[in-house]
């Protein structure tokens, strides 16, 4: 009657132990085990190994921790979603935008200096201080007498004077150059915007493949939760009939503490990245993703948002940093052509209310010629800012040719490796799933002990995770490689 009574205790064991595996294999949600007939007592009721055994189902075990982590409030359904949101709400993305309208103000700046110009000046004047001055305005010779007349000066007023200057560049070589610059600088800040769509499409693959990679880490973590309080379920059982001891118990329960500890990291990770797709997003508040997105989805919907890149110069920024040089070289030329003289048409209508005795209102018409033989140093030291700024550009440039090299070589590299990695990681999942299973095994024959039972069970559960690990990596370093040499033009 003890043997019958060990026989049936040590089936239901292999029923918590073999559940474990069951729901880790599982794609998704926990499946809900049908009940299944009990098998009679006795050592004849033993199958062999290699054939399925009909068991009980795993006893009913509740723990508040078993609860799923909260959804987010708010899920991204897609990547076209993803992006919409990245556009709307980036503050990189608005910045660099930004960047591009200083650059064409700046550069429009630098076209009026060629452009015809006209100012208007009027003035209302008023004197506090006047003196009258006798004038002579006539003489009498009959008699002798002088006509005088005093006059205010200066006049009192009020009275107003008004000016109209219309000035014309005929020559100005320093300023037709200028234009160009602020061209090419416009060409930067171009560039540059393309560059962060790149890098921001990248964060965000990452941030998505991060959350669903988590999402079924966690799934893991409670599928193993489950089993270990399963198996403490039943120990306690088998130690209340004497076939099982309190170091049984023990380490049961020491299984089911390294089980909770894993979950609470596991959820604390969900968390973290839920708000990192939401910072990456543009909103301060955790985001989750729908269970419709797979990492197979990611990886192809990055492939249709961003093209490859036929090298390394066509990569936006090296072409940003290759632009770069060609600025810092015009204002080289800038400097040099400081020392040209230039030469402006200009005319001025004038008139004022005050009566003169000339000519009211006066035209005129002047052409300006100015020739800046010294002015101190100034242009000297533009010409030698301007080679520094040259140097660096160009040794800014050699970086990143050499940065996006490497970059590219090692995100290809990691492809090969995240995909050996990930046979490696499937492979000991393998083998722990076996390991597990011939541990239950041993068990039912009384040649195992618990702590094999537990040490099996905790190394699949491992091998579970890495796996789940892997698949993200390999995910995400396919995604690298694609937009290590890529443009994104969304």
């Amino acid at each position: 009657m003890r043997q019958s009574v060990g026989t049936t205790l040590s089936l239901i064991v292999i029923a918590a132990t073999f559940s474990q595996t069951a729901f880790a294999q599982a794609p998704s949600r926990r499946p809900k085990n049908p009940p299944l007939p009990a098998q009679p007592a006795g050592p004849s009721s033993m199958a062999p190994l290699n054939q399925p055994v009909d068991i009980p189902p795993p006893p009913t075990v509740n723990d508040p921790m078993l609860a799923p982590v909260p959804a987010a409030k708010n899920n991204v359904g897609s990547w076209e979603q993803a992006l919409e949101m990245v556009r709307a709400r980036s503050t990189d993305l608005r910045s660099a935008y930004a960047q591009v309208k200083a650059a064409e103000a700046q550069s429009r700046i630098s076209l009026s200096g060629a452009l015809p110009t006209l100012t208007g000046q009027g003035f209302l004047t008023y004197n506090f201080l006047t003196k009258d001055v006798p004038t002579v305005t006539g003489f009498n010779p009959a008699n002798g007498q002088v006509t005088t007349t005093t006059f205010t000066s200066p006049t009192q007023g009020p009275f107003v004077n008004g000016s109209l200057t219309a000035a014309v560049p005929i020559i100005a070589p320093r300023t037709w150059y200028s234009v160009g610059t602020a061209h090419r600088a416009e060409d930067v800040a171009r560039l540059s915007v393309e560059d962060i769509k790149r890098q921001i499409a990248l964060n965000v693959a990452s941030t998505l493949i991060a959350v669903v990679t988590q999402e079924r880490v966690v799934e893991i973590n409670r599928i193993g939760f489950r089993s270990a309080l399963e198996r403490l379920e039943l120990t306690q059982r088998r130690k209340a009939l004497g076939a099982a001891t309190g170091l049984d118990v023990v380490r049961a329960q020491q299984d089911v503490e390294s089980s909770r500890a894993t979950l609470v990291t596991g959820d604390e990770d969900l968390r973290k990245a839920r708000e990192s797709l939401g910072l990456a997003l543009g909103v301060a508040e955790p985001i989750g993703v729908q269970q419709s997105i797979s990492l197979n989805g990611i990886e192809k919907s990055a492939q249709q948002a961003c093209h490859p890149a036929n090298g390394i110069e066509d990569r936006a920024d090296i072409a940003a940093a290759r632009a770069r040089v060609i600025q810092t070289e015009r204002g080289i030329g800038d400097a040099n052509w400081g020392y040209s003289p230039t030469l402006t048409a200009q005319s001025t209508l004038a008139a004022t209310s005050v009566d003169t005795n000339q000519q009211n209102p006066t035209w005129n018409i002047q052409a300006v010629l100015t020739v800046p033989f010294y002015d101190g140093g100034t242009r000297d030291g533009q010409r030698r800012l301007a080679y520094a700024q040259t140097d660096q550009a160009e040794q800014s440039l050699i970086n990143a040719r050499r940065n996006a090299e490497i970059e590219v070589v090692q995100a290809r590299r990691a492809v090969v490796v995240a995909t050996d990695s990930r046979k490696v990681a499937a492979d000991a999942r393998q083998l722990a799933a076996e390991n597990d299973r011939l541990t239950r095994a041993q068990y039912i024959e009384g040649e195992g002990t618990s702590l094999e039972l537990v040490t099996a069970a905790a190394a699949l559960r491992n091998a579970d995770v890495t796996l789940a690990l892997r698949d993200f990596d390999l995910v995400r370093a396919r995604v690298v490689s694609l937009l290590a040499l890529a443009n994104c033009p969304f």
